[in-house]
Order: structure tokens, then C-alpha cells, then sequence
């Protein structure tokens, strides 16, 4: 049988990561990292249409929740999912579109 969860910590995790997605151009970040892969910043401002300023303010919030990674590849920085649960997530909403 199944315990259920009752450690706060553990649910104040799963609300960040779903506070962190649930902004428009976040879980449009996130959607299309997930299916064109790892990305910069500008082939990120080239397809959003968004200021690269406004873009990196929500890749700090996605880094913050752990939702991305980061790699350094010279003065570009690369992003990719790296939370399976948020794959999911992430796959489940736009299962069937």
C-alpha cells in the first residue's frame, strides 16, 4: 500500500515547479526544449519574438525550480530540460494536439 506524502518540503517543491510552468512563455520555453532539444538564447528570441532580457528573466525562474540546466559552451550558454517529472507533465498537456 501506498504511504501518503505528508513532508511539506515535498509539496512546496511540486508547486514551485508548477508556479514555474505556468506562465505562457515559460511552458512554451520548456515545450519547445523538449522537442527541438538544447538551445540558446537567440534561437530561443528568434522563435518566441521576445526581448532577450525578458527571455533570460524566465530561464532563471525555470534553472530556479530546477526545471533546466544550463551548459557553457564558450559565451554561449545551452539549455535543456533536465527534470524527468516536468517531461511528463509537459508531454501530458499536449498529448492529442
Amino acid at each position: 500500500m501506498q504511504t501518503f506524502e505528508t513532508n511539506p518540503e515535498y509539496f512546496e517543491k511540486k508547486a514551485e515547479i508548477l508556479k514555474a510552468l505556468s506562465h505562457p512563455v515559460r511552458l512554451c520555453i520548456v515545450k519547445s526544449l523538449l522537442e527541438v532539444g538544447e538551445s540558446n538564447v537567440m534561437n530561443m528570441q528568434n522563435c518566441l519574438k521576445v526581448p532577450q532580457s525578458t527571455i533570460s528573466q524566465y530561464l532563471a525562474v525555470l534553472k530556479s525550480a530546477g526545471i533546466i540546466k544550463g551548459r557553457r559552451e564558450g559565451s554561449e550558454v545551452y539549455y535543456s530540460v533536465q527534470n524527468d517529472y516536468v517531461k511528463d507533465i509537459v508531454k501530458t498537456l499536449f498529448t492529442g494536439e
